[in-house]
């Protein structure tokens, strides 16, 4: 049993056209529990981070096939991209969107790669890195965002 969370918890529903057997997708790829199943609605949670499955019913939203987009980028931070991507691949997601790796970042290197998952939802995971505070860099207290090297030369 998950401990109730304290403060707002935020996560995200994904349109599937078969809720019940995408959760059995996501517990194989990810390794996701299932929390409560109504049918039509599924309740998941991948190592604590709790999102849901819904089978749109002309309720204003609609799966990626049926709007032919993309509708979501859900974003995962792990200890182990690698690993987590090699598994929902072996599971059958598309892991051709976004290879894993080094990406620069502000406070150093961020490792990152994505994948597509069988009902069309991207999915990018990498590292905790992102979940820090990181100082960032400033720019010199004479010079505003935007300016060119024109506009910074002295007359």
């Amino acid at each position: 049993m998950m401990p109730e969370p304290h403060g707002p918890v935020i996560s995200l529903m994904l349109a599937v056209p078969d809720a019940t057997a995408a959760a059995r997708w996501y517990a194989r790829a990810m390794g996701a529990t299932e929390l409560w199943n109504l049918g039509g609605v599924v309740g998941l949670t991948v190592g604590g981070a709790p999102f849901y499955l819904g089978e749109p019913e002309n309720n204003g939203w609609d799966t990626p096939a049926a709007v032919r987009t993309r509708t979501a980028r859900v974003e995962v931070f792990v200890d182990d991209p690698d690993a987590f991507i090699e598994r929902a691949v072996a599971a059958g997601a598309d892991g051709s969107v976004d290879e894993i790796r080094d990406h620069e970042a502000p406070w150093g290197i961020h490792r990152q790669g994505g994948f597509l998952d069988p009902f069309g939802h991207l999915w990018l995971v990498g590292d905790r890195s992102p979940l820090r505070t990181h100082q960032t860099p400033t720019p010199p207290p004479d010079v505003s965002p935007g300016t060119t090297n024109d506009e910074r030369r002295p007359s």
